[in-house]
């Protein structure tokens, strides 16, 4: 297993690798000027001129074919990508061009937000998917298993930002039940030290900022959760389906099991290989997905970050951030191929 977990975070490189190369062209690809977006469109063009020279703005993309010509090796490789990657390489993810911080302290203060939120999802996606699955593939062909199945197509066709802006409309203006947005009430003084905010209220004991970021939290969650949890719940009905139709459940029907138990201890432990494949992908989905849920409610997430950035032409954030999810992302599938070897014994990571 130490081996398939070091083989799997070498094979991170060219993945990484073919990431930075992607999204430093798509960006490129954008209309409009960082300068100019900082500075302004009726800007002076010597300050536009001295901020694309401080940024390295003003050097070629990936390579410069003119000092090569000129004989000059080192000015070849003195490019905008190749900067990027030196850096990318020292861990240094720059420095932010619009909000002239490094990046790495706008992530420590955004991250958190966006794993925080996407944890709390995939728990309610979980705990509400899984039993709907079961309980629609155990009642197949039922009324239940057909409105099971069509609450979850509803729930994969519904668009995020408009489930968001009805739960807001109901829950936060309607009723005034929850609050519209943000992680905490600023009335509410919370002594941060990681920036999860439900563990730094346990940690500090303060019990009405924990329950006031759990109102906080609520809608965001359900709005995010939706379509994961409509998926896992297709999936496990899916999964569930096939398992028992299969001989040795049939054995189990035939002695006399009762159904429940059948399902609980013979089919359920090996249904759950593709759902929880489907699971670490909505998770790995989900950290990088939030921009319209963070959006929407006022989150400042790494979603929300990125789409400032977009908005802004910051490219060393956007360059940063789509990296760290790229890295989030394969962990979260390698801890999902891992779990595999304990849910089924006849399962070898080679």
């Amino acid at each position: 297993m130490v081996r398939y977990a070091a083989r799997r975070l070498i094979s991170l490189i060219p993945a990484l690798l073919g990431v930075s190369i992607i999204v430093f062209l798509f960006l490129r690809l954008i209309p409009g000027d960082p300068a100019v977006a900082m500075l302004g469109e009726h800007a002076a063009e010597e300050n536009v001129e001295r901020i694309r020279e401080q940024f390295g703005l003003n050097r070629p993309f990936f390579f410069d074919p003119q000092a090569l010509k000129e004989g000059d090796i080192g000015g070849f490789f003195d490019s905008q990508y190749i900067r990027y990657l030196g850096r990318l390489v020292r861990f240094d993810l720059g420095e932010s061009i619009h909000r002239r911080i490094p990046i790495t302290a706008t992530l420590k203060e955004r991250f958190p937000a966006t794993v925080e939120l996407a944890t709390v999802a995939m728990l309610l996606a979980v705990i509400f998917g899984l039993p709907a699955g079961v309980i629609s593939a155990a009642r197949r062909n039922t009324a239940l298993d057909y409105g099971t199945m069509i609450g979850a197509l509803i729930g994969v066709s519904m668009p995020i930002y408009w489930l968001g802006l009805m739960l807001i409309m109901l829950f936060s203006v309607t009723l005034g039940w929850l609050p519209v947005g943000g992680r905490l009430d600023p009335a509410i003084h919370l002594e941060t030290r990681t920036n999860f905010y439900i563990i730094d209220s346990i940690l500090a004991g303060n019990s009405q900022a924990l329950v006031d970021v759990l109102k906080h939290m609520v809608l965001p969650a359900v709005a995010l959760a939706t379509i994961p949890l409509a998926i896992i719940a297709r999936m496990t009905r899916s999964s569930l389906l096939d398992v028992l139709g299969r001989e040795y459940v049939r054995a189990a029907k035939a002695k006399g099991v009762p159904h429940r138990t059948v399902i609980a201890k013979h089919a359920l432990r090996n249904a759950l290989l593709p759902v929880v494949t489907i699971i670490g992908l909505s998770l790995g989905g989900l950290l990088g997905g939030a921009v319209l849920t963070e959006t929407i409610f006022g989150l400042s997430g790494v979603g929300r970050a990125v789409y400032e950035a977009i908005t802004a032409r910051d490219y060393p954030i956007i360059q940063a951030f789509t990296v760290v999810i790229a890295v989030g992302y394969v962990l979260v599938n390698m801890i999902v191929d891992v779990s595999y070897t304990y849910l089924d014994p006849r399962v070898r990571l080679e």
